[in-house]
């Protein structure tokens, strides 16, 4: 191979690994818009009168919600298999593998 064409060969590879950081940036946006589409906001107040003590909650509204440190909050600590999570403005104590309920507390009233 002479000179040339391994210049031509260099300049070409050296094109389209440039190019690949521009693709994955424009798959990232693509993402995060869609993402931030389907964003639920979880800090806003919902009333929910079926979450109460021994109900269980929806697995759709338990992955939705936000893993919360109990501590930062001033919540109980969460027996071993539980979990807190703030869901619709409410935090949410519950068992991680059931969804059985031990207890809520308006997120508001917790600040």
């Amino acid at each position: 191979m002479n000179r040339f064409s391994r210049t031509i060969a260099l300049a070409t590879v050296a094109a389209i690994f440039s190019t690949i950081p521009m693709w994955a940036q424009d798959d990232h946006r693509d993402a995060q818009h869609s993402a931030d589409a389907d964003h639920h906001d979880n800090h806003a107040y919902v009333k929910h009168d079926e979450w109460h003590k021994g109900a269980k909650i929806e697995h759709s509204d338990w992955d939705r919600g936000e893993p919360v440190d109990y501590r930062t909050y001033h919540l109980r600590k969460p027996q071993r298999g539980y979990e807190w999570r703030q869901v619709d403005g409410n935090f949410v104590l519950a068992a991680v593998a059931t969804g059985l309920i031990a207890s809520t507390v308006i997120a508001a009233s917790a600040h």
